[in-house]
């Protein structure tokens, strides 16, 4: 009897040391931690180890220990880690850091490209975002190898760059950047029913979001475009002559002279019909513009001073009264103070 009561107590010792170690790792595993003064950033790559993963966390000061994360990975065995770059602000429990790695919780740096922006722009704008630099991208964006099936004459990737906002991981290279970019054309370029040349149409599209913001303007724009083109006219698009110096390496802010005499295939006022390509990356109202143009007869457009628009006629004389009613409100506009001048050029389809 006695040996039997001894056995008992036995187990219940054990039992109660059990629940005890049990209750201990459970509060070790779910209690917050932080360990980081600045916010911390810890680079799982694929094919990390769990040990190793546990023993980063520990350096960064986001886990108390390894071991308090080795036990919250205990209790989901099966539970698959996702690699990446992962941002802690705040403390946080093992477990609640072992969830965020089974989620792929990782950290995403964002950036966009707006509506417009060439591809030189998108440079700029990526450089450092990541693990992206500027140079890289420009190399990737100059290979049109994306839409060669789209645009067998691209001569890069100019106008397929589509603007939108993208999240990049630290991993993310300007090759994969491009890739989610032109995807992303794709998937518009679809959506609007872009069955014609693509080439042909992100091009016009291109010079109608150079020349305009206004998207009830769009299909105007486009239709002068369409008109010249159908008339065997020089598109004389300032934007074309802008983009010839940019490639040049020549461009000052300012369109000169010597930018209008340019013999550059990309400046419009030289050379009869669209430029090799596109200039920019347009949107999708543009995209839509140059797909349906409005059905008009207009030949030329002038910016309105004040920025208020644009005028479109038929012809040069109206075209010219329109030119010199820009000119007179700008003069008026520079002559009274608080009046905003505008910045829109006045050689619009002279």
């Amino acid at each position: 009897m006695a040996r039997r009561s001894t056995i008992r107590g036995i187990a219940l010792r054990l039992l109660l040391l059990a629940a005890l170690i049990g209750g201990g790792a459970c509060w070790w595993a779910s209690t917050p931690y932080k360990g980081f003064t600045t916010d911390a950033i810890v680079q799982l790559d694929r094919g990390t180890s769990t040990r190793t993963m546990a023993e980063k966390l520990e350096e960064a000061g986001v886990v108390s220990s390894k071991y308090a994360f080795l036990l919250a990975r205990a209790t989901r065995p099966s539970a698959k880690l996702q690699a990446g770059e992962y941002l802690f602000h705040d403390k946080a429990s093992p477990w609640a850091v072992l969830d965020r790695v089974v989620r792929g919780d990782v950290h995403y740096y964002e950036f966009t490209a707006p509506e417009g922006s060439n591809l030189f722009d998108i440079a700029k704008l990526v450089d450092g975002v990541g693990g992206i630099r500027s140079d890289d991208f420009l190399r990737a964006a100059k290979n049109p190898a994306l839409i060669r099936d789209l645009d067998p004459n691209a001569p890069t990737l100019e106008g397929y760059l589509f603007p939108s906002t993208y999240r990049v991981t630290a991993k993310t290279t300007a090759e994969q950047l491009t890739k989610q970019m032109t995807d992303q054309f794709r998937k518009h370029w679809k959506q609007i029913g872009g069955t014609a040349s693509a080439h042909t149409i992100v091009t016009l599209a291109s010079l109608v979001e150079k020349e305009t913001g206004t998207n009830a303007e769009r299909p105007l724009v486009a239709s002068v475009f369409q008109n010249r083109l159908d008339k065997g006219h020089k598109m004389e698009c300032d934007p074309t002559t802008i983009y010839a110096a940019i490639l040049q390496g020549r461009w000052t802010g300012v369109i000169h002279r010597s930018d209008l005499d340019s013999k550059h295939p990309y400046n419009t006022y030289q050379h009869t019909g669209l430029p090799p390509g596109p200039i920019a990356n347009p949107g999708v109202a543009s995209l839509n513009a140059a797909l349906h143009p409005a059905q008009t007869d207009f030949l030329f457009f002038v910016a309105k001073a004040g920025g208020g628009g644009h005028t479109f006629s038929s012809g040069l004389a109206a075209h010219n009264r329109a030119v010199q009613a820009y000119r007179s409100g700008m003069a008026v506009a520079k002559s009274t103070p608080g009046v905003n001048n505008g910045s829109a050029g006045t050689r619009k389809k002279q």
